[in-house]
């Protein structure tokens, strides 16, 4: 009877070794394709013969006289990649997109923080535009609202997370957790994971960072729903303040976009949890589920049906009909129909 226990013990052991074998052989060869030290002609060569040398430890696995050795060769193989992997360290200083190169920071003075380099582009098309910045104190004492921004494009799992605040000056700072974008470079979930893209908080006007999702973007469409956060004035205050400091932060040292970990929804819900705040929901990996999630959780209008609530959201037609207004704002925050608040 022990001795059987043992062999299935054992078994299983290598089944599980199996399994982390390949796993690490899939991390590894991607991690070579996208590896930046190594000239891109180099990068597929390298993968390969990684590959091959994971393919002989594998083999290698099912035969007992050659299975530690191997397996011990591909180990110190795979550790030192990780190691020159983890030399590959973010930066500021590359050629970035236009729409993307210059960086927000922020100066604080008590209550008053002044928001440098909010974007205020005015769209022709998508990648049509004329660019324009500006600069303005917000008062925290004024700190009214926060909308979540939910903007779909490819079905309902999936969808681009956007702050915004809103102050009783009647100004909203919108706040869009990005990949930082090189000339030339498109978004890849794939070359997410493999430190391919800087992450970036782009702080823009509503006007930019909403009109250009609802009235700009067409290779797919985009619909964006707005929902209001329930929190008291000490939470917004926070969550806002959080996000000052990571613009800062982050300005002064560059850190890289992850698919999974570290993207728009995981970077909200990063600002604006508090001390009593569970931990991570499968909702924010399927980010366009996240509305749903903190509907549950008590965090939005409860008073109707989430349907209803999200229906009455949709901002598309209010954000087509008010365009470039001076009071986009208020405008797409009117009840359907309407001109105004």
């Amino acid at each position: 009877m022990m001795s059987r226990l043992a062999r299935l013990l054992t078994t299983l052991g290598l089944v599980l070794l199996g399994i982390v074998l390949i796993g690490t052989a899939l991390w590894g060869v991607f991690a070579l394709l996208y590896f930046e030290p190594l000239p891109a002609p180099e990068r597929p060569i390298a993968a390969v013969g990684f590959a091959v040398a994971a393919l002989a430890a594998l083999l290698a696995f099912f035969r007992p006289r050659w299975r530690w050795r191997a397996l011990l060769s591909y180990g110190a193989l795979f550790a030192l990649l990780v190691i020159a992997w983890l030399q590959i360290t973010p930066s500021n200083d590359r050629q970035w997109r236009a729409d993307q190169a210059v960086l927000p920071y922020a100066t604080i003075d008590g209550d008053l923080v002044t928001v440098h380099n909010i974007r205020n582009f005015d769209y022709r098309a998508e990648f049509d535009w004329t660019p324009a910045y500006y600069d303005h104190t917000f008062d925290l004492r004024q700190l009214q609202s926060v909308d979540l921004f939910a903007v779909y494009w490819m079905g309902p799992a999936i969808a681009h997370g956007i702050v915004s605040f809103g102050f009783a000056d009647g100004q909203h700072l919108a706040v869009s957790i990005e990949a930082r974008y090189r000339v030339g470079q498109g978004y890849s979930t794939v070359k997410g994971f493999f430190r391919q893209y800087e992450i970036t908080y782009v702080v823009g006007d509503e006007r930019d960072l909403i009109r250009l999702r609802t009235n700009y973007r067409k290779d797919p469409p985009e619909q964006a729903y707005r929902f209001e956060l329930k929190a008291t004035p000490e939470e917004k205050r926070r969550f806002f303040m959080n996000y000052i400091h990571k613009i800062n932060a982050l300005k002064k040292q560059p850190e890289f976009y992850n698919s999974l970990t570290d993207n728009c929804i995981t970077g909200i819900w990063q600002n604006a949890k508090g001390d009593d705040d569970r931990g991570f929901a499968w909702q924010l990996l399927l980010s366009g589920y996240a509305p749903e999630y903190l509907y549950g959780r008590g965090r939005l209008d409860n008073s109707v049906p989430y349907a209803e609530l999200r229906e009455r959201g949709h901002v598309n037609e209010r954000a087509h009909a008010a365009d470039q207004a001076g009071d986009f704002s208020q405008r797409i925050r009117a009840p359907a129909g309407g001109q105004g608040p």
